[in-house]
């Protein structure tokens, strides 16, 4: 993938770099600098979205009959280039990157006309419901339960971490259908149209961080429509896994993760090293930082080849694979982060970092975002399976069992 000296992409990029520098707001600005996990400030990223949209660039993965971009592989990676160098918000994924590709894919034509709009539009936010207490990396033991009654499912159960469930309009989830067989026979995926069915209770938790992301949802005789089901009825293992190739492999980062190193060396560069001179002088940090810089390169050579139509990216290791690097390498990037910003990473203001607080900082921004993306990214190796589980998975197909 060569995005070099071709006039056609030139013109591109200046086209994307037009837009990006003009378009959005100063809060869409301050709500991407202040992220600090995968799940940008809600109510700025979904604002964002719906100018992306009417722009057409709200998913340019998607296929353009479904409204997608239908831009070639190198204008995508030419758009994340641009979109990471200008720290704007990552689009919030479960949507756009999980069950929207989900729905085309899999989706019936009622489904797809009456969802994918509302997804690409910003309007409506899903929440996944997969995990349970007693039923994370072992998804298949999972017991929340629906029972078939004329057109409805009968929920009743308990989901938990389900990311921003208080602000979602809509979910998608797994139930148990039936207790024949093995575990993952018995599995159905359900989309639910509104999170405020009679008997449905939603609980933020606080996290690490201190920030309301995650929350416990509970289910007590909820009926759902079926016409929500995606595939047949203990079918839902297999739809599962579909989306999980999506959620763990589809994405462009490795831009991203260029940007945390620039921010990253910007801090040192400013930092003064009790030897004398920078932290960016610091033997230690260049020896890190270039390690990073390496791993990302390679990283991000593997996810082009990917994502140009190489024989790799049909593998059913990939998916895995990329999980498993990229969320290490994110998590050595928030362990640096801390290590530059020293004593200032400690203080919790949390108040402060919301966007438009107007809060007077204790510290820089780079300090106070530090933690909290040190402490979020301690569940990058765990959440969409673990990375012990992504392992056994590719032990698999190279034939170690």
């Amino acid at each position: 993938m060569n995005l070099d000296q071709d006039p056609e992409l030139e013109a591109f990029r200046r086209e994307v770099i037009e837009f990006l520098d003009t378009a959005p707001t100063d809060e869409i600005r301050e709500a991407g600098r202040r992220t600090t996990s995968a799940f940008a400030p809600f109510d700025q990223t979904m604002a964002w979205q719906a100018i992306l949209n009417e722009k057409g660039w709200a998913a340019p993965g998607w296929p353009a009959e479904y409204g997608g971009t239908g831009w070639s592989v190198e204008q995508r990676y030419i758009y994340s280039e641009e979109y990471a160098r200008r720290d704007l918000p990552p689009l919030l994924p479960n949507g756009l990157k999980m069950i929207g590709p989900l729905i085309i894919d899999k989706g019936t034509e009622e489904q797809k006309k009456r969802y994918l709009p509302g997804i690409l539009a910003g309007k409506d936010y899903w929440t996944q419901g997969y995990s349970e207490p007693g039923s994370g990396s072992d998804l298949a033991s999972l017991r929340c339960a629906a029972v078939r009654d004329g057109d409805d499912y009968v929920i009743n159960g308990s989901k938990i971490w389900t990311t921003l469930a208080h602000r979602a309009n809509r979910m998608f989830m797994l139930v148990r259908t039936s207790t024949e067989g093995r575990k993952q026979a018995g599995i159905t995926f359900l989309l639910l149209d509104r999170v405020d069915y009679p008997g449905m209770e939603i609980r933020p938790i606080v996290n690490l961080a201190g920030e309301e992301e995650q929350c416990e949802v509970f289910f007590e005789n909820v009926r759902v429509p079926v016409s929500g089901r995606i595939g047949e009825e203990n079918d839902g293992w297999a739809v599962s896994k579909h989306l999980l190739t999506y959620e763990r492999g589809a994405n462009v980062t490795a831009p991203a993760m260029r940007r945390h190193l620039v921010h990253i060396r910007d801090a040192a560069e400013a930092a003064a090293s009790p030897y004398g001179g920078s932290l960016a002088e610091d033997p230690v940090f260049q020896r890190d930082i270039g390690e990073l810089a390496a791993d990302i390169t390679s990283f991000e050579a593997v996810e082009r080849l990917i994502h140009s139509g190489h024989p790799m990216g049909r593998d059913i290791a990939t998916p895995s694979m990329n999980k498993v690097i990229g969320s290490e390498i994110t998590q050595r990037l928030t362990v640096l982060m801390t290590r530059i910003a020293g004593v200032g990473a400690i203080p919790r203001q949390l108040e402060e970092i919301e966007v438009g607080s107007g809060i007077k900082p204790v510290a820089s921004e780079f300090e106070l975002t530090a933690m909290p993306w040190y402490l979020n990214s301690r569940a990058t190796t765990i959440y969409a399976g673990t990375n012990e589980v992504q392992r056994d998975l590719i032990s698999r197909t190279l034939g170690a069992r």
